[in-house]
């Protein structure tokens, strides 16, 4: 039967990491490579099975999720972040498609992310469903330094099950998010107009393209961050 590898980096990740690689344990190896924690996110993760390694250079998430793929014993890669975790039928469906060799595809999986606590159904998020599983004989990630991607010359397909996304559990964490993201995006510094004319546009599409609204309180909460972080993405 094939053999999985399940890769993730982590950072300070204490909080997360137990939940997320309990719904990892039917892989043959889970590999964590770390980017410089100060908590207990490598002794929980070793603890629990897991293969860990140290980054001993950031360069941005392409790069360093790419060296997490090189240091995997399989070729058949899942990836996946610590603030995930798998549905409970996505096990199942995973299962079963390494039973059939996951039918020589690269398979994009759909996420379910929650804002505040609650299940984001709108803002343009409700048709997120990244590339996770792969071989890495055929692809891997690219070397962007924020919002990496994976490429691969594999026919793709899309699981029926859900990733579950526990994404920024409060306001702080998604600014501090969204800075982190506007550094490493390296965007280039434009007048307050310039921003503010952006960040509205953020705001136009996500709450009413998108349908933001249908979200209530926490899709408005979710929307007026996101453009808050263009603002800051634009004006640091």
């Amino acid at each position: 039967m094939t053999q999985l590898s399940a890769v993730l980096i982590t950072k300070n990740e204490s909080s997360n990491i137990s939940d997320c690689l309990k719904t990892l344990t039917w892989a043959d190896e889970i590999l964590v490579l770390d980017t410089g924690s100060t908590d207990d996110t490598l002794p929980t993760a070793e603890a629990m099975g897991a293969k860990v390694a140290r980054l001993e250079c950031w360069e941005g998430f392409g790069k360093a999720k790419g060296h997490a793929v090189s240091l995997a014993a399989n070729d058949w890669i899942l990836s996946i972040d610590a603030d995930e975790r798998l549905s409970p039928e996505l096990i199942e469906e995973l299962i079963a498609l390494r039973k059939r060799d996951f039918e020589a595809k690269a398979w994009h999986i759909k996420r379910r992310s929650y804002y505040l606590g609650k299940a984001i159904r709108f803002c343009g998020w409700q048709n997120d469903a990244p590339l996770r599983l792969f071989n890495r004989k055929f692809g891997g990630f690219n070397d962007l330094p924020v919002h990496e991607g994976i490429r691969v010359s594999q026919e793709r397909a899309t699981c029926k099950a859900l990733i579950h996304h526990l994404t920024y559990p409060t306001v702080e964490s998604h600014l501090k998010k969204m800075k982190l993201y506007g550094a490493l995006a390296h965007a280039p510094r434009e007048n307050m107009l310039s921003a503010a004319l952006r960040a509205t546009h953020k705001f136009v599409k996500m709450y009413i393209l998108k349908l933001g609204f249908l979200d209530g309180y926490h899709g408005y909460l979710l929307c007026k961050n996101s453009a808050r972080g263009i603002w800051h993405k634009y004006r640091q």
